[in-house]
């Protein structure tokens, strides 16, 4: 019963507190960081009690917004597939965050309990097989549409989608021949040694072209831009155009969800994941000698602030990108995966056991 309460409350903490506001907060961040390089002052309106925070307000009115707005359903839409197809999405995205551990263990009543919602042996496996199905969400959505450029949309978001997963699934190999295991637990602990008494050994030391590849696809499976050509505004306005209300508001938070992932996984598996430089179960332990000891309680805390802080720096640069660079054409999409990116995978994954093979 202990163990259901605590995976219960690992679910409410790192889902429904976490991912899901720092999905929302992104919607905010988006508008801000955008105004900035574009030197506007962006969302400052909405206020409560004459208190603005810096347009932090824009995220309940735009959630408001959408829980009031009309939902429309065309005519000639299959009705239970147009009602399930945002959920489908939705809940694939939020259930792959149930394999990524977000701190060690912390011990409660002298048991210690693992900071992962379930912790799979097969973690890497689960990850891609879930990412793998929020496709199906896409394109049940696109298809009961009943709309021409909706089903346009929904076939390049399969396309690409499917493409890139290659991509992504090749790009971790070099990770789990270094690494000898497809448990992120595991692998995030084996990136808390040192190398030469001082330098952690993240992964993206061992694997820089692969944590390239991989930041790279992973961009692609957010369907954000530069790889948007699944909405692509100014052709076909993209799989969702006949969804309003609450239901295009699923859609466009399962993007952010999917970003929020996408990093997650990526300081997982190359920047040490929970990994604070020198934090060890009982404190800190410094190369040079010195040492400061501290409660579980405290080093888990860490972890957990270590861990966010890499995923929030890694979604302000995949902002940064999101609002710097075009939208490539959907054949150069096409071309960027299975000519440059799938290719350079393979490649990395022989030179990598080369490398161990030989050494």
């Amino acid at each position: 019963m202990s163990e259901i309460i605590a995976t219960v409350l690992k679910i409410l903490f790192f889902i429904l507190v976490f991912v899901f506001n720092t999905a929302a907060l992104l919607t905010w961040v988006e508008r801000k960081q955008s105004a900035l390089m574009q030197d506007r002052v962006g969302a400052n309106r909405a206020r409560i009690f004459g208190l603005r925070l810096w347009g932090l307000f824009h995220i309940l009115a735009d959630s408001l917004k959408m829980f009031l707005k009309e939902d429309y359903r065309p005519r000639g839409a299959e009705t239970l597939l147009f009602w399930l197809a945002p959920g489908i999405s939705m809940f694939f995205a939020l259930v792959a965050f149930a394999a990524i551990p977000f701190a060690d263990s912390l011990v409660i009543g002298g048991r210690a309990h693992l900071m992962q919602i379930a912790p799979l042996n097969i973690g890497i496996l689960y990850v891609l097989a879930t990412m793998s199905m929020a496709v199906y969400g896409v394109v049940l959505g696109a298809w009961a549409s009943n709309n021409n450029y909706s089903l346009m949309g929904g076939l390049r978001a399969s396309a690409q989608m499917i493409s890139y997963e290659v991509g992504i699934g090749v790009s971790l190999i070099g990770v789990l021949l270094v690494f000898q295991t497809v448990n992120l637990q595991e692998i995030v602990r084996a990136q808390g040694a040192l190398l030469g008494g001082w330098l952690p050994k993240w992964g993206i030391l061992y694997q820089p072209i692969g944590f390239l590849l991989f930041f790279t696809t992973g961009l692609a499976e957010t369907k954000r831009i530069p790889f948007d050509a699944p909405e692509g505004e100014s052709e076909i306005i993209g799989y969702h155009v006949e969804f309003s209300s609450m239901r295009f508001g699923m859609y466009f938070l399962t993007d952010l969800i999917e970003t929020v992932l996408i990093a997650c996984i990526t300081v997982t598996l190359f920047l040490g994941g929970w990994q604070v430089p020198y934090l060890t179960a009982a404190g800190f332990e410094f190369p040079w000698g010195g040492r400061l000891a501290l409660s579980n309680l405290s080093v888990t805390v860490l972890q957990f602030l270590g861990f966010s802080l890499k995923v929030a720096a890694l979604l302000w640069f995949m902002m940064l990108i999101r609002w710097t660079l075009p939208r490539f054409r959907y054949d150069q999409v096409m071309a960027l995966g299975w000519k440059i990116l799938l290719p350079l995978a393979l490649l990395n994954i022989f030179v990598t056991a080369a490398v161990i093979l030989f050494l």
